[in-house]
């Protein structure tokens, strides 16, 4: 059709017309016509979409380690006449033009990086890709819609190496939460056994004192008891003074205790004095040991006294 003079352009491209070999007219999408009787033709055509260049580029950083930077470029041409002029007369391989820039580009700058702050400064890079290659393929009617760098690649031994590095830090770092829960557990346990002995304390002290409060009236109700036996034995028995009925009633509560021990089923022998003078030591000795523990009944204080 455009040997005939009828050209169809793309929704997605621009065609050139040439006159005599010189440019005459860029050609829009749709229908067009061309003469050539007035020796017009078709050029060639460029695609107006959106194109994506990846580049890899092998580099050195600072610190001497080689390294694969893998940059992703994305142009397109401007729609306008002249950008489309340009670009079809001043450049025979816009594609490796770009790649030379990205190439010089991260040569010169990441040789200046050490290999950590490579991976943090990306997008610096990128931007410095993204302002060298707009400024020049802007001569060209290009325009760099973006360049990020999508891999930085170590050699296989330094990564191999700053694994072990990233593996011994949080090896590190897990013994050293280890270490604080461990902690917070002692401190815990502690902080509770601490606890549980002062309510322990508290409760000894308590049972302490309901004992000794116990004691107390249990000593108490044997003076009573004591004293309302003395007074009924005197009332009931003439001639018989206080001293007598305590020693009876002494050696009555020992042979009571005598045969509590004796019927003990741990007790296996219970050793008493035969002598003939026994009864009367036995009961010295129990009135002077018991006596001295417990406070005299007040009836039987005045009946000693009288």
């Amino acid at each position: 059709m455009e040997a005939c003079g009828c050209v169809i352009t793309s929704q997605d491209e621009r065609k050139v017309v040439e006159r005599c070999g010189k440019f005459e007219d860029v050609l829009d999408a749709g229908f067009s016509c061309v003469l050539p009787c007035l020796c017009q033709f078709v050029k060639g055509s460029i695609s107006t979409r959106i194109q994506m260049l990846e580049i890899n580029a092998d580099t050195k950083t600072k610190d001497n380690v080689f390294v694969g930077i893998k940059v992703a470029v994305q142009y397109q041409v401007n729609g306008d006449s002249q950008s489309i002029q340009d670009a079809m007369y001043k450049l025979t391989n816009p594609r490796a033009q770009i790649e030379s820039y990205v190439l010089d580009v991260v040569r010169s700058s990441v040789p200046k990086i050490d290999l950590d702050n490579v991976f943090l400064e990306k997008e610096e890079i990128a931007a410095s890709i993204k302002e060298m290659l707009g400024e020049t393929m802007g001569r060209f009617g290009y325009s760099i819609l973006a360049t990020p760098v999508t891999d930085i690649e170590p050699n296989l031994e330094v990564k191999r190496a700053m694994n072990e590095i990233n593996k011994a830090k949080r090896l590190r770092q897990a013994a050293v939460d280890e270490g604080e829960a461990i902690k917070i557990r002692s401190i815990k346990e502690a902080e509770a056994e601490a606890a549980r002995t002062e309510i322990q304390a508290k409760a000894d002290a308590e049972a302490k004192f309901m004992q000794g409060q116990g004691i107390a009236r249990q000593r108490q109700a044997i003076v009573s008891g004591l004293r309302d036996s003395v007074n009924c034995f005197k009332a009931d028995v003439a001639g018989v003074d206080s001293k007598q009925v305590m020693d009876l009633l002494l050696v009555t509560q020992y042979f009571d205790m005598m045969k509590d021990v004796g019927g003990n089923s741990r007790s296996n022998a219970v050793f008493m004095n035969h002598s003939p003078g026994a009864l009367q030591d036995l009961t010295q000795a129990i009135q002077g040991g018991f006596m001295s523990s417990l406070p005299a009944a007040p009836s039987f204080a005045q009946a000693q006294r009288h």
